[in-house]
């Protein structure tokens, strides 16, 4: 029974880590300004304004280095699917890493521009954790 009881200790803090992010966001993320350039102004269609952050709820790709698209959940419960673009860091943050924080829930920066309906993602970063009071 050792392995049910480590199959059970995973998923206590799989669980634990999952409340935690959640409660993250729930709190409110911390400012972060644009890599290289401006804040983006909020689109009109009712877009989100970049950047967001949020947890990854899905991963679209053809295998660890072929991620094409993510869905991202946002600390106010919007769900959003963005389309990867030309990476401004791929080498600091990898696409693959991506299926990363979908397993341990902790947020991602997502940075992007609009074209249309697409949520075209240019840089992408680990979202800032709130510090503890």
């Amino acid at each position: 029974m050792p392995a049910a009881r480590t199959g059970l200790r995973v998923g206590v803090l799989l669980s634990w880590l999952s409340v935690a992010s959640m409660l993250w966001l729930i709190a409110g993320c911390g400012g972060a300004s644009a890599p290289s350039s401006t804040q983006s102004p909020r689109p009109s269609g009712g877009a989100p304004t970049s950047p967001v952050a949020g947890v990854i709820i899905g991963v679209e790709s053809t295998g660890l280095n072929g991620v094409h698209a993510f869905t991202l959940r946002t600390g106010t419960g919007a769900v959003l699917r963005f389309t990867l673009g030309n990476l401004d860091n791929p080498t600091q943050f990898p696409p693959g890493h991506l299926a990363e924080h979908q397993l341990t829930g902790i947020p991602v920066l997502a940075f992007f521009m609009v074209e249309g309906t697409n949520l075209i993602v240019y840089h992408l970063e680990d979202a800032p954790v709130a510090s503890p009071s």
